[in-house]
């Protein structure tokens, strides 16, 4: 039986934007994206049993066609000439669940590149994320990580100057954010603040870890705070004990900061844990 495994990295927004939504609904973001440390375990087996099969360490995750790793294995099938002769995927979860950090999504891009690999398809990247694309908005970032600008719907991808490998900590305060119902109050609000682009990639240009953070924004934490108000607590927090920025991370509710003190890293993340279960201090991949 023909296996593989692959880690699926969590990312963090250093920006995110809303600029338009498209006749057919889908919204136009442009947002600078980074994979950390955090990261789930896959592994994909291939079988004689015709079917698709997932199972995972948390019992409440579905394990059918509403998984985003199912739905990656069906499309591509699907997508190319393989015939499935049975696939079994297991997920060890670490990164939260419905967090802003692209969880879902990092699983169903490491089921794309390990079916990839396991059926010697030799998809390129750009046909990887075709069909990433309509898995949803992360999933061709995820597909390679990095320091990334994405526009479009998240499928137009321009490399960055990578951000050295400072400390972050990661807090998701209990409750969680549907994206469909962020977008949804995102649309019946005025934006009146958005985050300085292209000054944040003038800042990573210049290696600039302290510009960078003062220039992190996204437009969907008034949002997020007005439904969570931890998340402004954990924003307070963070700030308060020394990150250079921090801001909320996609749809939410996940926080983090970036420190360029370890010390001070460290001790933000024992105070935050203490009260917030799902805290991790991790590094910029």
């Amino acid at each position: 039986m023909k296996t593989g495994s692959s880690r699926a990295y969590a990312k963090i927004n250093l920006s995110l934007d809303v600029i338009g939504r498209r006749e057919d609904g889908y919204h136009l973001v442009d947002m600078v994206m980074q994979d950390v440390g955090l990261y789930d375990d896959v592994t994909v087996s291939a079988n004689d049993s015709g079917g698709i099969s997932v199972y995972t360490n948390l019992a409440y995750l579905p394990k059918n066609n509403k998984n985003t790793a199912y739905q990656a294995a069906e499309l591509f099938f699907n997508h190319t000439t393989v015939k499935n002769p049975g696939v079994e995927i297991n997920i060890h979860k670490r990164i939260p669940v419905a967090a802003g950090l692209a969880g879902g999504s990092a699983d169903g891009a490491a089921v794309l590149r390990l079916l990839n690999d396991l059926f010697s398809t030799g998809l390129d990247g750009d046909a990887l994320s075709v069909i990433g694309a309509r898995l949803g908005a992360d999933v061709p970032y995820c597909l390679t990580g990095g320091t990334k600008r994405a526009r479009g719907i998240g499928e137009q991808l321009s490399p960055l100057p990578h951000l050295p490998p400072i400390d972050i900590v990661l807090c998701k305060p209990p409750g969680g954010i549907s994206t469909a119902r962020a977008y949804s109050l995102l649309d019946n609000i005025k934006i009146t603040r958005r985050p300085d682009t292209s000054g944040l990639i003038s800042a990573l240009e210049r290696g600039d870890v302290g510009g960078a953070a003062r220039r992190m924004y996204n437009v969907f934490e008034d949002v997020g705070r007005s439904l969570i108000p931890d998340i402004g607590r954990i924003n307070k927090t963070l700030l308060d004990c020394g990150a250079a920025g921090a801001i909320m991370s996609g749809s939410g509710p996940t926080v983090f900061g970036l420190f360029t003190d370890p010390g001070a890293a460290e001790a933000a993340y024992e105070l935050l844990k203490a009260t917030y279960e799902e805290t991790f201090l991790t590094k910029t991949l």
